[in-house]
């Protein structure tokens, strides 16, 4: 067993070896060096120096139109008629006839339906008869009072040279007094009873609808038998009209602008109309008014818009985009404009002025541009700085700079 001094022996460090040097730094500089070559070739084949970026783009195009590229405002609405009316008849009656059909055209006074007459006929023969009565009874009158007046006349005569009574006469003078009252009474009797046969005969106009405006059925509402009413009745049976008209010549569109940007729209501004219906024609039209209030719920301002030409092609309650154009472009037609367009969120601003990222290869250049118009849409004109075909960064994931590499997904 060994002994206590043995073991305290075992556990001395032996010095008696030399000490390994000169390899203690080898791990520290190989480090070092890794590093130093990878941020070399960082340097010289990244010149950011900070890795590519990944980027949305755009690419800048030829604007379509003088109209999308001079457009300040832009918004949407329908196309609605100034003048429409429901037609329907000023008494309740029954529907005899319905001369009307969806999408015909119809003239002034042009007959719509007619309602049945029957009463209104029997009333018109029985104003007439009393007319013919009242004529009769006139004529009577009218004999008696020149009988009257012969007579009267004649005792006028006689009582002059004392042959009759002084009686005799008045009697005679108040019978011809009272039948000239008769006479005027039986004349206004006639009148009266002519005003009835003109009312009859106004009852029974009554029943012919017609037309009031040239224009166009845009809806049939009622039907041979059925009973129609100038107002509402119960149970849901009784219709208020025959027909809609409208005045196609009275078209035109009505828009809601954001309250926000109302100052950009004055009344004879040019606008141009896109039809959703008619998406490549461009109709040509004008700032009519622009109703001076605001819809307080929906932040709005209505304008009336209307066409410079119209078409058998524009509808009532189409969908229609417009276009409120700026000065540039007020009285110039569709042709050549200068500039290109590119998305709105592309362009950027600073100090030093307006710029877009050109995307050059895979890197990122600075460019200074000149917008033709306002800067808040998503497609802007840009008159300076960039040609058609031009890639621009629209979004990108990190600020960028000058020469930054840069990838799209």
């Amino acid at each position: 067993m060994a002994e206590p001094a043995d073991r305290i022996s075992q556990l001395k460090i032996d010095r008696s070896s030399p000490p390994e040097s000169g390899r203690s730094w080898l791990l520290p500089v190989s480090i070092a060096a890794v590093v130093i070559i990878a941020g070399w070739l960082l340097w010289t084949f990244v010149p950011s120096g900070r890795g590519s970026v990944l980027i949305e783009t755009d690419v800048a195009r030829k604007p379509p139109s003088v109209a999308a590229a001079n457009s300040v405002l832009d918004a949407s609405g329908y196309v609605v008629a100034r003048r429409q009316t429901t037609v329907s008849s000023k008494v309740t009656g029954k529907v005899l006839e319905v001369f009307i059909e969806e999408g015909m055209r119809v003239e002034k006074d042009s007959i719509v339906a007619t309602l049945d007459d029957t009463t209104q006929r029997a009333q018109l023969a029985l104003a007439r008869a009393q007319a013919d009565a009242s004529r009769a009874s006139l004529l009577e009158i009218d004999a008696q009072l020149r009988n009257a007046r012969l007579e009267r006349d004649r005792l006028r005569d006689l009582a002059a040279r004392k042959l009759v009574s002084t009686s005799s006469l008045d009697s005679a003078e108040a019978t011809y007094d009272t039948l000239e009252a008769q006479l005027v009474t039986g004349r206004e009797n006639v009148k009266v009873a002519e005003h009835s046969v003109a009312l009859a005969l106004d009852a029974l106009a009554n029943m012919t609808i017609r037309a009031p405006f040239a224009g166009m059925v845009v809806s049939k509402n009622a039907q041979p038998g059925e009973m129609i009413s100038p107002v509402s009745a119960g149970g849901g049976f009784t219709r208020t009209g025959i027909c809609t008209i409208i005045d196609t010549d009275s078209l035109e569109i009505e828009v809601d602008v954001n309250e926000a940007y109302i100052q950009r729209v004055v009344a004879g501004q040019g606008v141009s109309a896109l039809l959703d219906a008619y998406p490549s024609w461009r109709i040509p039209a004008k700032v009519i008014a622009i109703v001076p209030t605001a819809d307080r719920q929906k932040a709005t301002v209505r304008v009336r818009i209307g066409f410079l030409e119209l078409d058998s092609r524009v509808l009532r309650d189409m969908g229609v985009k417009v276009s409120f154009l700026g000065a540039a472009a007020a009285g110039v037609s569709d042709g050549e404009v200068q500039g290109v367009m590119i998305a709105g969120a592309a362009l950027r601003s600073d100090a030093n002025g307006d710029y877009v990222w050109l995307v050059r290869g895979g890197e990122v250049e600075r460019r200074s541009i000149v917008p033709g118009g306002p800067t808040d849409r998503p497609q802007i004109l840009v008159t300076n700085g960039l040609v058609v075909g031009d890639t621009v960064v629209r979004s990108a994931e990190s600020p960028l700079s000058n020469q930054q590499s840069i990838r799209t997904e």
